[in-house]
């Protein structure tokens, strides 16, 4: 139950981490944000950051081992990053539809995956 928790919360920190590294790229479409500097943005992404780690560092005490939870520090940094890839992918394709994703793209998330296994592999 611990290991779904920290995936699930881990998802939920990923969605506003890239809310916050990637979504301002899209405000210059946004009426509201039309005259705003780069400072106000820089703000407004450390505003969506918060909640980043509202959800990650109880992810992180939730699943690391010597909290009681079933994963290594190792194990939990690599789910992180795979889920970051996943949540990533999904934002692009959906908010930047000019982007596109190569084979190129695929092989390497693949080897992402055989990351995980590996470092899971006891």
């Amino acid at each position: 139950m611990k290991g779904i928790a920290t995936i699930l919360l881990l998802l939920l920190s990923n969605t506003f981490m890239t809310l916050a590294w990637y979504g301002h790229l899209k405000f210059n479409q946004m009426k509201w944000s039309s005259q705003l500097g780069v400072v106000a943005i820089i703000f407004i992404s450390w505003g969506i950051a918060f909640f980043e780690y509202c959800f990650q560092v109880p992810a992180n005490r939730i699943g690391f081992k010597n909290y009681g939870g079933p994963f290594s520090l190792i194990e939990l940094k690599v789910i992180q990053e795979v889920i970051t890839l996943v949540v990533f992918s999904v934002f692009t394709l959906l908010v930047f539809k000019t982007e596109t994703f190569r084979w190129n793209h695929i092989v390497g998330f693949g080897f992402l995956v055989l990351a995980v296994y590996f470092i899971f592999k006891k």
